[in-house]
């Protein structure tokens, strides 16, 4: 048996944030992983399917603009992009990684990770069992994995999950894609720049979740680069026959053919294998916990003296990387603080509450255009009670757009609670959007009254012009 400060199960980018957390707080700290170390991020996710991405969007790029679009003299390469790919995924290797575990002081212990008890964890590995004990805590970080449908014939017909998607090694001449949410649209953009005749089966719209235009510009673009957005559709059943073709039969009888069928309908949290039961916890289930991220049994409460903790996706707050990575520095600092007695500040925007996860939360989608948000969307913010004006801004009427390419094409919407005269919610959608975001984040964040953003200049001629166009339009407070 060996003893820690904090055990950590799940050595994703989160489980490493905690674990880093932890030992610069002068704990002791071991990390269990039962695959890579690295997760889902690392391997299958966030870093791999960007490397898909990137390559086309810049020959796009390139293509905007008379000069460089003369240099261009053929298509995207796809053999190299899916080796550049396999770069960022270190060849599925994590060496790299173990080694950094090594430098910052980690212990790492291989196996599947199971709680026995308070504070005590077993890792398995093969017929090895080692049993581990934590002082102060244990760290639930074991994120989530695909979730694939029950669909008649869909499991024997081998469909992709995102992981295999984002780990192909060869590019299927006909994608048929089912789901129209953040992995789907991603990877139909990226199988469409790479060549195949993609396919979407999207049910429940494009980008549901997000402000309505951006799934409207994002299946504009799709369909100008040849794919084929079904919205409303819905599978019935799936098979493949000897061939390797994959049918797709609808609900409304229509079949549709292909080499290859990702599924990208949700997620499902990496729950069933940890042990709960012996806390009281149920088993595949998503693990409720409160600002200062430690695990809630069924009265509310936390699990015996609060000793039990769930960062990332595997708590269903945010499933986003950098939000689990904002928890667990969260985490981390609240088990460093208890462990040294101190008082936990668990007030709004507090050091040690994960409160960003409910007003300002960004992400990208990065498809083409990229969709940039953070904050609420107009309809969840007058969802939320909030008395709200919405304010728009062609961003194609921007100087900086004009310079950065010919046709630019994009939209911005600000919402703002006109109550306390702040952004609550903040969208861009077009080319290259993604790093305008940071500024939007900021000033919800913050709560920046308008007033004050009359004082923040943007350069001109940037894109970020759009800021003063937002307040221009939204008119200066007497």
């Amino acid at each position: 048996m060996s003893t820690y400060d904090v055990i950590v199960i799940g050595a994703g980018p989160v489980g490493e944030n905690v674990a880093d957390r932890a030992v610069q707080g002068g704990l002791s700290v071991a990390i269990v992983e039962r695959e890579l170390v690295g997760g889902e991020c690392s391997y299958w996710a966030c870093m791999p399917t960007k490397a898909l991405l990137r390559s086309t969007a810049a020959l796009h790029a390139a293509r905007r603009l008379p000069g460089a679009r003369e240099a261009v003299i053929g298509d995207v390469d796809a053999a190299a992009v899916l080796e550049r790919r396999d770069g960022f995924a270190s060849h599925w290797k994590d060496d790299g990684q173990v080694s950094w575990l090594q430098q910052a002081g980690i212990a790492l212990h291989r196996g599947q990770g199971r709680i026995s008890g308070p504070r005590t964890v077993e890792v398995v590995d093969g017929d090895a069992t080692t049993t581990l004990t934590a002082r102060h805590a244990v760290v639930i970080a074991t994120g989530t994995r695909a979730l694939v449908p029950d669909l008649p014939g869909l499991a024997a017909a081998a469909p992709w999950t995102s992981r295999e998607a984002a780990a192909a090694h060869r590019v299927p001449a006909r994608l048929a894609v089912i789901g129209g949410g953040v992995v789907a649209m991603e990877m139909a953009t990226a199988f469409t720049g790479l060549g195949s005749a993609v396919t979407v089966l999207a049910r429940d719209g494009v980008l549901p979740a997000a402000e309505p235009f951006a799934g409207e510009r994002v299946v504009q673009e799709l369909e100008k680069g040849g794919a084929t957005i079904r919205i409303g559709a819905e599978a019935r059943s799936v098979r493949r026959d000897d061939t390797g073709t994959v049918h797709i039969v609808l609900t409304d009888g229509e079949e549709i053919e292909a080499d290859e069928l990702l599924v990208a309908t949700g997620r499902r949290p990496n729950t069933d294998d940890l042990g709960l039961e012996a806390v009281g916890l149920i088993p595949g289930a998503w693990l409720t916990v409160d600002g200062t991220l430690r695990v809630l049994g069924a009265e509310g409460a936390p699990i015996g003296d609060g000793w039990l903790y769930a960062a990332g996706d595997v708590n269903h707050r945010v499933l986003l990387t950098h939000q689990g990575k904002y928890q667990a520095r969260a985490a981390g600092d609240t088990i460093v603080a208890r462990a040294r007695g101190e008082r936990v500040d668990d007030r709004a925007w507090g050091r040690h509450a994960a409160t960003a996860d409910e007003r300002a939360v960004p992400q990208v989608v990065f498809t083409e255009p990229e969709v940039a948000s953070v904050g609420l969307t107009a309809a969840a913010a007058a969802d939320a009670g909030l008395r709200v004006r919405v304010v728009d801004q062609d961003l194609g009427a921007v100087a900086g757009a004009a310079l950065h390419a010919d046709g630019y094409d994009g939209q911005a919407r600000m919402v703002v609670d006109e109550d306390r005269g702040v952004i609550v919610g903040f969208t861009l959608v077009g080319p290259d959007v993604a790093e305008l975001l940071h500024a939007a984040t900021i000033a919800i964040a913050a709560e920046v009254p308008l007033e004050r953003l009359w004082h923040a200049v943007p350069a001109y001629p940037t894109l970020s012009e759009v800021w003063l166009r937002l307040l221009e339009a939204y008119g200066r407070p007497a």
